[in-house]
């Protein structure tokens, strides 16, 4: 079968799920809120960047393989392309965000704090950047541009199957318009990533920090795709993907669980070594305050998928891959959690002592900081409110992920490399 069609019964159990994420999310509002309404907006801006992030890097490994002439993922290329699609979405509520930010509807942002850029030289040295402005229109452009070569890249992929010709000129195209894309990827993932989330700790930073959530991305992004498509076959469709195929997408799953790692220790020992206050406080918050999120971290996507997908043999076996995916899967949400939370908290803490002014400032403060020690609803762990907005997230990406793979055939049929793909290891 090479058309999909969209069963009533899995229409209606995803826009339920979407039900649920919004219900949670405006029980955010209300349930353990401060007067900034931090847990709402953290959740917003958590699972966005999550998703986001995730369509992002299914276009930007697209453009790496047709720039590598790459054949492997051809049969399957269309779920790239459908996870590539959601960027819209995900670009209207970040201008949400950011438009909050920008009048004030949210303290989600040190920096954002006038007194704090009078008073603070860190906040205030880095202003030219860390404002409102650079945030609202800077993410305005990026995403606009990303979502444009979403588009074209898919416009391409569709006028290839319908009027494909021997002279290949449609991936010829595609070819150009990948390789222009991916130079500026590069550049604007790593600005974005600072601006959404490496600025919630407005006086830390880190050389890495783009490596590594763009790693956590493409993890996410790799666990996404093995479930889609063990779905799909459970179904009938893609019969030519074959365990190779499931294999390929379990090495990447496995290598760059590790890559990871790997930067997540380079980030940590670097900075431990260097011992600089203002960067060694990132870890030391989390360390202490929040010690089942940070190492729970590790075990849930260095520890489990080293071990389990270790043997050759696991990376084929259809239910054990996908078993690792689905559970590397939360944990790179939990990953973005760890990144996110514990900035914003502190900030609305130190926002609000400001905000008590006078002699009461100083021990309103101090009051905030030991409260931030102790435990804290939807912030030192993942509470069932967030749960539930991840899944309503996790919904509504699916729900656009399966729409656009039903606008058209699940397999490029003329695309150049498709007998490859099919013959892949065989």
């Amino acid at each position: 079968m090479n058309q999909y069609t969209m069963p009533g019964s899995q229409r209606t159990l995803l826009i339920a799920g979407m039900g649920l994420g919004l219900l949670c999310l405006i029980l955010s509002w209300f349930v353990g809120a401060d007067e900034y309404h931090t847990r709402f907006w953290t959740n917003l801006l958590h699972n966005t960047v999550f998703f986001t992030g995730i369509s992002f890097i299914a276009l930007f490994f697209i453009c790496v393989c047709i720039t590598a002439w790459a054949g492997w993922y051809t049969l399957f290329k269309r779920v790239w392309e459908a996870f590539s699609l959601f960027m819209i979405f995900g670009f209207v509520i970040m201008i949400i965000i950011a438009l909050g930010n920008y009048f004030g509807f949210h303290h989600l942002y040190h920096w954002n704090d006038p007194a704090s850029i009078e008073t603070d030289k860190i906040i205030n040295h880095k202003s030219s950047f860390l404002n409102k402005g650079v945030y609202l229109f800077g993410s305005l452009f990026v995403m606009a541009v990303w979502y444009f070569f979403a588009r074209k890249l898919r416009s391409l992929s569709l006028e290839e199957e319908r009027h494909g010709d021997a002279s290949f000129k449609h991936h010829h195209t595609a070819r150009v318009w990948a390789a222009a894309f991916l130079p500026f990827a590069g550049f604007s993932s790593a600005f974005i990533i600072w601006q959404w989330v490496m600025s919630l700790d407005a006086h830390w930073y880190s050389t890495m920090f783009a490596w590594y959530s763009g790693a956590s991305w493409f993890v996410s992004m790799i666990c996404l795709t093995l479930l889609v498509i063990i779905y799909m076959k459970s179904k009938g469709y893609y019969e030519q993907v074959t365990g190779e195929h499931i294999h390929d997408l379990g090495k990447f799953l496995f290598a760059f669980s590790i890559f990871w790692t790997y930067l997540w220790f380079s980030q940590f020992m670097l900075i431990w070594y260097a011992n600089i206050g203002e960067e060694t406080v990132y870890f030391r918050e989390r360390m202490d305050n929040y010690p089942v999120l940070f190492y729970g971290n590790l075990l849930i996507n260095f520890v489990f998928p080293f071990f389990v997908l270790m043997r050759n043999d696991t990376k084929r076996k259809f239910g054990s891959v996908g078993i690792v995916a689905a559970i590397v899967l939360f944990g790179h949400w939990w990953d973005y959690f760890l990144m996110i939370k514990p900035g914003a908290l502190h900030t609305a803490h130190e926002l609000m002592g400001h905000s008590h002014g006078g002699h009461e400032a100083g021990h309103h403060g101090a009051e905030m900081a030991d409260h931030a020690a102790h435990f804290t609803a939807g912030f030192t762990l993942p509470g069932l409110i967030e749960i539930g907005v991840f899944v309503g997230f996790l919904c509504a990406f699916l729900f656009v992920v399966y729409n656009r793979l039903a606008s058209t055939s699940l397999v490029s049929e003329r695309d150049p490399y498709l007998a490859e793909s099919i013959h892949h290891h065989v």
